[in-house]
Order: C-alpha cells, then structure tokens, then sequence
C-alpha cells in the first residue's frame, strides 16, 4: 500500500540521518474508503493524488506549528505492506481525517518511493509561508485567511528521488 508521510525538512533530515520515518505511530494519508467516497473517483492516480494533497495540507499544519522549519511542505511516499496501514472508520466522518490512516511502527527510509516537495523558488515559499501564517484564522472561518491558505495550493508538489534527499536537506 503506498502512503504519503506529511514532514517538514527539519523531519525529513531528522529520518534520513535516522535511516527511517518514525518513530511510530506515524499518520499518513491513503487511498482508504473514505477518501474514495469523499473524492468520488474510480481512478488510482487520481486518488492517490488526493491523497499526496492531504498530505501536503498536514505538512502546511507542520509548518504552522513550527516557525523556524523552511516554508517548504515536504511529503514521502512510501510502501508499506497491506494492514500496515489502518484508517480510524470513525474518522471518515470528520474532513480533515479523510484519507487519514496510522502505521503503528517507524518505517525504513528504504521503503520510500519518492519525495515530494515545494520547489525551492521565492514564489512558492512566500505563499507557502503566507498560508501557514493564515491558517489558524481560516480554521476560524476567516475568507480572506482561507484564500491565502488555498494559494499555497496552486503550487504542486515536485518530485524528487530519495537519492536527492542530501539535496533537499542540505
């Protein structure tokens, strides 16, 4: 099953000197049954791209919550066996759970498939900087405050093989 990691870069340089994600429990974001419904799509790409996206929002929230990483949302996709990963059923009912699932241990930075981050380009880490400074009023209901949270969404995700985490970090 392949799920999406939400870290900052101080996280991601944190697993690769550690040689994994974790410890456990980790959340993550998967194509679960409740994604599946709320993204109504029979397409594994698609879905899986909704997933990465969680994942990119919970990275935002990372970042919110830590003022000095490097206003980059950074994502790991990895493979994990099947029944690794478990979605809480309740938490289908709650939308910023959907696609949400735990892995009860660390996960070997070996089983990573690939990084996904923000490019390091001005543009992208002003608006992902903005965002995660808005945040807490958009979850307050504030328009204007959701807008800038959305900005930081028009900026996709690059991908990046784990060779290029030295890259990333450094």
């Amino acid at each position: 099953m392949r799920v999406y990691v939400p870290l900052t870069l101080p996280g991601l340089a944190q697993a690769h000197e550690a040689g994994e994600l974790g410890p456990g429990p980790l959340t993550a974001y998967a194509v679960t049954p409740g994604l599946r419904e709320w993204y109504v799509s029979d397409d594994i790409e698609e879905l899986e791209y909704a997933a990465l996206n969680r994942a990119a929002a919970a990275s935002l929230r990372m970042l919110a919550a830590d003022p000095s990483a490097a206003r980059r949302r950074v994502v790991v996709a990895v493979d994990v066996p099947d029944g690794a990963a478990v979605a809480d059923p309740d938490g289908a009912l709650e939308p910023s759970s959907v696609g949400e699932v735990r892995i009860a241990r660390a996960v070997p930075l070996a089983k990573a498939a690939a990084v996904h981050a923000d490019a390091d380009a001005d543009d992208a880490e002003a608006d992902v900087s903005a965002a995660a400074e808005a945040l807490g009023a958009a979850d307050h209901g504030d328009g204007d405050a959701q807008f800038v949270v959305d900005g930081a969404e028009d900026h996709e995700l690059l991908w990046f093989g784990v060779q290029e985490i030295p890259g990333l970090i450094g």
